[in-house]
């Protein structure tokens, strides 16, 4: 089940044209992809949990991870049986750029427990919380949902490791910048962390640590592993839950603050960041790193800026120009978008992207 692919890079030399790209940023994009090859690192690991019509949309974000990230990456892939073909014949005719590997998985859940986690919240999204059980000799791992897209490389988000301190275990990002909009500190009828809680969709795990702390928590005094935390805590709180595995996480995470460290806001994008105007700063400073499509955005017209990205990226052939057939024809599908609030702000949809495909266009100069 474990698929084994590489692809050497262009023998072709690639360079922006000048107004995009000028020497400065030529040069730090070759000195980063110099400090890649001389700090050799294990690969960078992406989980996703597939279920139903999610086929697509994951073969779209794993697209996404793909194109910019610099660092080998290996692709764990968890699906319903009947998806394992097709992913299986996608993945193999993917003409990678450098070394990709995907292992399939089967969704399990605990046998004694199984049917009350797959109905949980959504169909297998509970899986997630089983990841350092299952992976046993896996380190360190990024989880996302089916419907997240990169705008620059996992390498980034990757690093945030090894900004951990001693205490934190995981990173997410907060549920919502604006507490005026936000559910948990509104609507909650259980412990969430901070101040408008966290966002599971996007979560980067060391897992040794994980697998190794004993974790605070308002059922016994006795501290618990991840793996004894889990059923106690359904159990308790499954009648005040409204987004399944997520709010779990947030009360483990309300318990247990100093281990989680917060990143910021473009790193995990979504609708509810410029439905009711521009409520994420970062993003309007350096651009949307990871956007996150959720709420069926992507599938529908309530939200026509995240489905043009989402669209741009599903339509590129690996190999195209990156200018000509991604930035540019995104570029005119969200001017068109100028009529909804996200799409006032389209330029932080493509602010980091240009950056992503300037860097990217040195390494290969390189």
């Amino acid at each position: 089940r474990c698929k084994n692919l590489s692809v050497s890079f262009w023998n072709s030399y690639w360079m922006l044209p000048s107004d995009v790209c000028g020497m400065n940023c030529f040069w730090e994009a070759a000195f980063r992809y110099d400090y890649m090859k001389t700090h050799p690192s294990e690969k960078m690991h992406l989980a996703v949990v597939a279920c139903g019509e999610r086929l697509e949309e994951t073969v779209t974000m794993l697209r996404s991870a793909i194109i910019f990230s610099i660092k080998p990456l290996h692709f764990h892939i968890f699906a319903e049986d009947q998806l394992h073909e097709s992913f299986k014949d996608i993945l193999d005719e993917f003409p990678y750029e450098g070394e990709v590997n995907y292992t399939l998985y089967p969704i399990t859940f605990p046998s004694e427990s199984a049917a009350e986690w797959k109905k949980l919240f959504k169909p297998c999204a509970s899986q997630r919380l089983f990841l350092p059980l299952i992976l046993k000799n896996v380190d360190s791992l990024l989880y996302v949902d089916t419907d997240i897209l990169f705008l620059r490389p996992v390498d980034d988000i990757w690093s945030f490791l090894g900004k951990f301190n001693s205490t934190q275990i995981a990173a997410m990002a907060p549920e919502h910048e604006e507490p005026r909009i936000g559910w948990y500190n509104r609507f909650a009828r259980h412990p969430y962390y901070g101040v408008t809680g966290i966002n599971s969709g996007v979560m980067l795990m060391n897992m040794t640590r994980i697998r190794r702390k004993y974790f605070k928590n308002d059922m016994t005094p006795v501290r618990l592993q991840w793996g004894e935390i889990l059923m106690p805590l359904l159990k308790k709180y499954k009648l005040n839950i409204t987004w399944g595995d997520q709010d779990l996480l947030n009360i483990m995470f309300f318990h247990n603050p100093e281990s989680l460290y917060v990143f910021p806001c473009q790193w995990n994008y979504r609708p509810d960041h410029c439905i009711y105007g521009s409520n994420c700063k970062a993003a309007e400073e350096e651009g949307i790193f990871i956007l996150h499509g959720n709420r069926g955005v992507y599938h529908d017209d309530k939200q026509p800026t995240f489905r043009a990205v989402y669209e741009a990226i599903k339509k590129y052939s690996f190999g195209d120009d990156l200018i000509h057939s991604l930035l540019q024809p995104l570029e005119r599908e969200l001017q068109k978008t100028t009529h909804t609030y996200c799409g006032r702000v389209y330029k932080v949809f493509v602010k980091q992207l240009t950056k992503s495909i300037r860097d990217l266009y040195a390494r290969r100069s390189k």
